[in-house]
């Protein structure tokens, strides 16, 4: 099946991306900066888009998300390990407290969840997962 609609023109793009980059500070996750740098901005963007995919920002999110995800497929790996160990992993990788999960459950619930004292619900996974660009079954 081939593409039949308009293609821009070359020079078009490079008018748009070039000042779009600029404003981003990063279009590829090649190294440890960006990667810390399209952290920062993920983190920015999900507090603005939220759970809103119409969001006008929802796709510069899902950009890059998918860029710093092919990057920490290659850099950084994820131990074998029971849900409750991963989110605690993640947590000290993210220098994160309790408090700052709680866009995807209440404290207490974070807490029970670290303890060993209750599961992770499929919800809570599923935020959780967004919340670090992550496979939802890492938490399952």
């Amino acid at each position: 099946m081939s593409y039949t609609g308009p293609v821009p023109d070359p020079e078009a793009i490079l008018q748009a991306w070039t000042p779009f980059r600029t404003i981003l500070g990063v279009a590829s996750v090649t190294t440890d900066d960006d990667h810390a740098r399209a952290l920062a901005l993920i983190e920015t963007l999900l507090d603005v888009v939220r759970d809103d995919e119409k969001h006008p920002l929802a796709e510069v999110l899902d950009y890059l998300s998918e860029q710093v995800q092919a990057y920490e497929s290659k850099h950084i790996r994820i131990p074998e390990a029971e849900p409750g160990e991963v989110l605690r992993f993640l947590m000290d990788q993210h220098g994160l407290r309790q408090s700052d999960l709680a866009d995807c459950a209440p404290q207490s619930r974070i807490s029970d969840i670290l303890a060993g004292k209750r599961g992770i619900s499929k919800d809570i996974a599923k935020r959780l997962a967004t919340r670090f660009h992550v496979n939802v079954g890492c938490f399952l």
